[in-house]
């Protein structure tokens, strides 16, 4: 059961026997969520070139093509695998707008903790608030800092701390993504914020908060 959304449970059994208005009402509900995940994952070069509520759209209209079979082999929870027909509509419209060539076949199916994508996001999401151009050489300094500093990061650490802190998923969600223990992700969460706390107290021009 979706413990955000109590009564989420009763509509996927509806959606999943026919019923079109309950699929409607499950996509509202999880909408918000949604949003928020391509509004972090978004290269910033689209940034106001696109609307992440555009980019939710277009795959919820995707998601609905394929519901029947989803529901026929539900393999991971609702939620999960809207989010993962989101985070692939993202990367399609970034090979369309950026011409960003993919290594390998794990970075074209999904964002993950052994991508730049992620390093870049967490990046973007923290130096976001630094936009004046009387700091612009700040942000520049304190991208460049930040970059090389999660970098250093394991990737699992780097990825759970988006997906907990940023994209606000669970401890239950993020340990489904990664393919770990919810207690480990936990653990691991609790250690990334840790660090990236002091990485921003080390920060040039006053970049000390962390705000999801």
């Amino acid at each position: 059961m979706d413990d955000e959304f109590p009564q989420a449970e009763a509509l996927a059994a509806r959606a999943a026997a026919g019923d079109a208005a309950a699929w409607g009402t499950l996509l509202s509900l999880h909408h918000d969520r949604l949003c928020r995940i391509v509004g972090f994952r978004m290269d910033r070069r689209l940034r106001g070139r696109i609307d992440p509520a555009d980019v939710v759209q277009e795959a919820l209209v995707e998601a609905t093509a394929h519901r029947d079979s989803y529901f026929r082999t539900p393999e991971v929870p609702l939620f999960l695998w809207l989010r993962g027909v989101v985070t692939n509509k993202l990367l399609e419209l970034h090979r369309q707008h950026l011409r960003t060539r993919m290594r390998d076949v794990k970075r074209e199916r999904r964002l993950d903790g052994n991508s730049d994508e992620t390093t870049d996001a967490l990046c973007g999401q923290l130096t976001g608030g630094l936009t004046r151009p009387s700091v612009a050489a700040v942000r520049r300094e304190a991208r460049t800092r930040l970059w090389s500093a999660l970098a250093a990061m394991e990737p699992v650490d780097r990825e759970v701390l988006a997906l907990r802190h940023f994209e606000q998923l669970t401890s239950t969600e993020a340990a489904k993504l990664l393919g770990i223990q919810e207690r480990a992700a936990a653990k691991r969460y609790l250690r990334a914020l840790a660090r990236l706390r002091q990485m921003l107290a080390e920060m040039p021009g006053g970049l000390t908060e962390l705000r999801p």
